[in-house]
């Protein structure tokens, strides 16, 4: 999430309310998750395991909850709670916003878009030309729609990310500040849930099409072409390569990677990465003609039992 304009480090640590380390007129220009930053950025840190990555990651400023050595070029800012100073920075730029209208008055709906009664359209979002949006679909603030995208009654764009931390007293969500983007001629169904991103975007790539009762987390990203079908659960962080096919009641975990043209068959737990160009089934997953292989051996356990009695 980029701010609208630079902020030096002394500003941003005063709206949060800690010290700093650095030049205190040192640039800050956004604010993202680790795998999404870039110069300029903040990135939070709260767990010694993740010290080093956040350091050297592509950010340059560090909210941390420990004094450490600042690296070349970055600056610190240092904090007894960065969970929670990182949630401050998303509602000081990204504050929710009231609607009292259907259409919010500020949304942008291109020439040729049909929009059915009972649909929710937030603050900020934009949709392109000759979309069909029917009944009871809710698309929160700043979702981006192209041209020539179809969904159907029921679904929700931009829902806050699945993302807490476990306090004693219960659950601390982080906030969302980041959109849902989806590109031209995309299809979804009835009933779908697609997160938006915790600072970035969760991402629908052109001409794909996603079946009902689908959902897609936060910060995934699907590329084009690709065919989704009913009860799919695609976790947070996951990037799903061009003409993927995902079949019915697929899981996957966060963070893993989908190679192109892979297809992935039914009821498949998708527990690490898989290389393009191959077709998948089971839990953990495999190759689908080993994995058959493997299952048709299972059958023949009782006859070989009986052979060596």
């Amino acid at each position: 999430m980029k701010f609208p304009k630079v902020y030096s480090l002394e500003v941003i640590a005063t709206i949060i309310g800690c010290e700093f380390v650095g030049d205190k007129d040192f640039s800050v220009m956004g604010m993202n998750e680790i795998h999404v930053v870039e110069s300029g950025d903040i990135v939070f840190v709260d767990h010694p395991k993740y010290y080093d990555k956040a350091l050297n990651s592509a950010a340059t400023i560090i909210l941390i909850n420990k004094n450490v050595e600042c690296p070349t070029g970055k600056a610190l800012l240092i904090s007894d709670d960065p969970f929670r100073d990182f949630n401050k920075l998303t509602n000081y730029f990204k504050p929710f916003q009231f609607s009292n209208t259907s259409v919010s008055t500020s949304a942008k709906i291109g020439e040729g878009t049909v929009i059915q009664p009972n649909t929710f359209i937030g603050n900020h979002v934009v949709i392109g030309k000759n979309c069909l949006i029917h009944s009871n679909v809710s698309i929160y603030d700043h979702t981006v729609i192209g041209d020539n995208v179809m969904i159907h009654a029921g679904s929700v764009l931009g829902a806050d990310a699945f993302y807490y931390k476990k306090r004693d007293a219960g659950f601390d969500q982080l906030l969302s500040g980041g959109r849902v983007v989806i590109k031209d001629n995309v299809g979804i169904g009835a009933l779908c849930t697609i997160d938006k991103g915790v600072t970035g975007d969760t991402t629908i790539g052109e001409g794909t099409k996603i079946d009902n009762q689908v959902h897609v987390g936060h910060d995934t990203v699907i590329g084009k072409k690709c065919l989704i079908a009913s009860q799919a659960g695609i976790a947070g962080c996951v990037i799903i390569e061009d003409e993927v096919t995902i079949w019915g009641q697929v899981g996957t975990t966060s963070g893993i990677t989908i190679g192109a043209k892979a297809v992935i068959l039914g009821q498949t737990g998708v527990t690490k990465s898989v290389e393009g160009g191959k077709s998948y089934f089971g839990t953990p997953i495999e190759e689908s003609r080993e994995k058959l292989k493997q299952l048709a051996n299972i059958k023949k356990i009782p006859e070989i039992l009986n052979k060596i009695k």
